[in-house]
Order: structure tokens, then sequence, then C-alpha cells
């Protein structure tokens, strides 16, 4: 009779630890299950006049991948990071336009400036599914042996890019690739 009493305060308990070591934990990093492996095989269309963007165009090369969208509100906060990127020519970054008209896409890059070496269309979410995208903006670090090192969730900022970034970008590009 003892026992099945201390069955309800052995579950507070057991609740309690769990919540307390949910609380240790950054609720910004969202588990991606695609870390250090590898990008999985795409072939986009383009949002305009050009080839699209495929998983070929990334091999060998340490790159990112930016996934954007016009209608997306975060994206207009990264974008002039994102161009300032670009100028530099620190590291390739491409674009995939998620869940947009392709005529939309091209016309929100003409406006704001297309930091993009290629972009291509995911209206259908397909290349996203299998990223796992939780929302735009998102930027995937591939290194030279076509595996996914980081994920970004949000925008890329300057602090973001000096802190995280531009560090593991510097460092990918230094191995040789397996």
């Amino acid at each position: 009779m003892r026992f099945s009493a201390a069955i309800p305060f052995a579950l507070m308990a057991l609740i309690g630890a769990g919540l307390a070591l949910g609380l240790t934990r950054d609720p910004r990093q969202l588990p991606s299950m695609l870390i250090d492996r590898p990008l999985p095989a795409f072939d986009l269309p383009a949002i305009a006049n050009g080839g699209g963007f495929s998983s070929a165009d990334v091999a060998g090369k340490v790159a990112l991948i930016n996934v954007f969208a016009s209608w997306c509100s975060a994206c207009r906060v990264e974008h002039p990071t994102l161009m300032r990127l670009a100028a530099a020519k620190r590291a390739p970054i491409y674009g995939v336009d998620w869940k947009d008209k392709a005529e939309d896409g091209a016309a929100w890059l003409r406006r704001y400036g297309d930091p993009y070496v290629a972009t291509g269309l995911d209206f259908e979410s397909r290349l996203a599914i299998e990223l796992g995208v939780t929302g735009a903006p998102e930027t995937y670090i591939v290194d030279k042996s076509g595996r996914i090192r980081y994920k970004q969730i949000g925008p890329i900022t300057d602090e973001v890019w000096a802190e995280t970034i531009e560090p593991l970008v510097a460092s990918l590009e230094q191995e040789t690739g397996s």
C-alpha cells in the first residue's frame, strides 16, 4: 500500500527532472538530423532566366544554401547581409526560393538585389522537406565533400556571420574533403 502512494511522487520527480533538463537547453537551437550527412540530390528549376540550381552546383566547394521567399519578412532583414557577403566573395551563396511563385521570387531579387550564384524554385517543398526546413530564412553550410555541416535557423546577421558562420566556413575551407 505504501508503494502505491509513492508512485505519484516518483512521477512528479521524473517530470520535474525532465523539465529542469529542458531549461538547460538553448531554445533557439533546433536539432537537425542532417548535420554531417550528405546533401540530398536535387535539381531545381530556375526562377528567372538561367539554369536553376542543383546539388551538383555545390560539389567540391564550401557553400551556403539559403532558403528564402518573397513573402518572408525575416528574409528582408537578412538580405543586406547576404548582399555584403556576396560582394566580398567570402563563400558562394546559392538560393532556394521556397513555396513561392517563380515570378514573385524573381521580382523580389530584382528589387532587393541578387546575392546568389544560382537560384532554384522549390514551389512544392520537395527539397525543403528533405532538408527539414522549418521556416524561412534558413541557411545550410555544405562542405567540400557535400555534407551538411551547419544549419542556421533565422536570419544571418553580421553578428551570426562573424561569430558562427565565418569561422566554420574558414575551417571547412582548410579541410581536404573526404
